[in-house]
This record gives structure tokens, C-alpha cells and sequence, in this order.
């Protein structure tokens, strides 16, 4: 074995948790393979024998990439208060989570906490990401962010308090199961008590379109109006199937085999506390949607 092939697979056993880090960082999976080749090639470029823990070092690289990320994103994505990004859904079979997915979703890692994290400034996320989900030291992130790791352990404290604000789901996937089956079924016989009866009175829709349906509001907010939501579209419950999204209960929708749009639930209380539709043709294109196939 000559040093490249030597190095390739040193690599290799950190893939998996580099690609880890990645996603919780940017919530979205080519970005998350982008952010991973560029730490493959910073350390094609350098010095092996000058770094003494390579899982650390290639951390700290996928950490600096995914913030410049988040930098870059946040300065070009200029979104109204109503429009909305859901984050790449990692979609499985219902009888269980892929195994090339189970590290990515090791914490729980729902979409309802993705979408809180893109609400976070991006310093802020990553220090949270590394230190709460990762167990990196404050004194590791400290010059990621160009800060003490006094202020370090300040930003991981105010992304905690925001996350720690939102529901915590119910984690019974059975349970879960039933509130979204209950809820196609009265999507597609018109029962719009059957809805407000599954819905929590403060439930949010948000409905991630891209430009393919214009004027179809992306945030709806209350019973009332997310259950009006799900009657507009009922027609397509039919061509519902169920699935995992990230995790939890969640359905592929897809007409004619032709996948139309994602949907994953948060339940919590026996109660559908939020639902993060993803219907971007050109992002829906780029999933791993082999399910359809079962």
C-alpha cells in the first residue's frame, strides 16, 4: 500500500462522522458531501505526519467549510418573512432507517430540530453542533469561530435555549404512525373535524415549494388553516406512501411513481405539532427516493 492509498483509507474510517457533522451543520446532503471532499482535499495538500489526531484535525476543516457555508448562504438567500428552506429530509423505508443513514440520524436529528437550527446564526449553530451533538471542547471551537472559549460556551448556550423552546416529540414511531395515517385518511374523505381533531391549535405548516407553485403560501399557522391546507391537497393523499423522514413517521407523495413532494411530521402529545413539506422539484431530483422503487 503506497502513502495516497494509506491515506485515502485513514480518511475513510472518519467519513461517516465527518458527513455527520456536516448535515446537522447545513442541512442539506450535497452540501454535506461538498463540505467532506474539501476536507479530503485540504489534507491531500498537507502534511500527514504533522497532524497528530487526524479525527480532530478533519473536524476542525469540515467545521471552517460548513461555517463559510452557512456564511455564503446567509448573505445571498434574501427570503420575505414568509418564504421558507426546509432541510434535505432523510427519507427511508417505514420498516426502518437505512444503514448508510443511521449515523447521520444517530441524535434524533428530526427535521423540527433542522429547520430551529437554520433559524441560528451561523456561529452560533456550530458551536451548539460541535459541542452538544459531538462533545467537542469549547477550547477546539474557540478559534473556529474567532472567539473565546468563554464566548464559544455563550453561542452554544443561546442556540440550546432555542432548540430546547420547541416541542419534544413523541417518540413512540407506532403511535406516531397512527396520528399521520389518521390524518391522510381525513385529507382524502374531506373530514375537516377529523383534521382540527389531529392538529395541535398551534400548528405550523411549512411547505418548501421552490418556484414551481407560485402564490401557494409556504407558512400556515393554526388548526384551522393548516387543516383547510390539507383539504386543498387531499387529492394527492392518495398517492401517499408511507415512509421515515428523518426518523419519524413520515410519507413520499408521488403521482404516477413521479415523486411530488415530502412530508415529515413532529407529533407530539398525540398531536401534529408541525409538518415541514418539501415539494422543490429540482431538490426532490437530487434525494435518495430508492422507496418508491419497494
Amino acid at each position: 500500500m503506497d502513502e495516497n492509498e494509506f491515506l485515502a483509507e485513514r480518511f475513510e474510517a472518519h467519513r461517516t462522522h465527518l458527513r455527520a457533522v456536516a448535515y446537522r451543520m447545513l442541512g442539506s446532503l450535497s452540501e454535506a458531501d461538498d463540505a467532506v471532499q474539501e476536507a479530503w482535499l485540504r489534507l491531500h495538500h498537507s502534511d500527514p505526519s504533522e497532524v497528530e489526531n487526524l479525527g480532530g484535525w478533519l473536524t476542525t476543516v469540515v467545521a471552517r467549510v460548513a461555517l463559510n457555508m452557512l456564511r455564503s448562504r446567509r448573505t445571498r438567500r434574501e427570503e420575505s418573512l414568509d418564504d421558507v428552506h426546509v432541510p434535505d429530509p432523510i427519507v427511508s423505508s417505514a420498516d426502518g432507517v437505512d444503514p448508510e443513514y443511521e449515523a447521520l440520524l444517530a441524535d434524533s436529528v428530526g427535521l423540527a430540530l433542522l429547520v430551529v437550527l437554520e433559524t441560528l446564526p451561523p456561529a452560533e449553530r456550530l458551536a451548539f453542533v460541535l459541542h452538544d451533538m459531538f462533545a467537542v471542547p469549547f477550547d477546539e471551537i474557540a478559534p473556529i469561530v474567532d472567539r473565546s472559549p468563554t464566548a464559544a460556551r455563550q453561542l452554544a448556550s443561546r442556540a440550546r435555549r432555542r432548540v430546547q423552546g420547541a416541542a419534544t416529540p413523541d417518540t413512540d414511531l407506532g403511535r406516531q404512525r397512527e396520528v399521520v395515517d389518521a390524518f391522510l385518511a381525513a385529507s382524502r374523505s374531506g373530514d375537516f373535524d377529523a383534521l382540527l381533531a389531529l392538529l395541535d391549535p398551534d400548528v405550523v405548516l411549512r411547505a418548501d415549494t421552490g418556484d414551481s407553485l407560485a402564490g401557494v403560501s409556504k407558512l400556515v399557522r393554526g388548526a384551522r388553516a393548516v387543516a383547510g391546507r390539507a383539504l386543498t391537497f387531499g387529492r394527492f393523499a392518495e398517492f401517499a406512501r408511507p415512509a421515515l423522514v428523518n426518523g419519524a413517521a413520515g410519507v413520499v407523495t408521488a403521482p404516477g411513481g413521479q415523486p411530488f413532494s415530502v412530508m415529515g411530521f413532529t407529533i407530539a402529545g398525540g398531536k401534529i405539532v408541525e409538518i415541514n413539506l418539501l415539494a422543490d422539484p429540482e431538490r426532490l431530483s437530487s434525494l435518495d427516493l430508492t422507496i418508491l422503487d419497494d
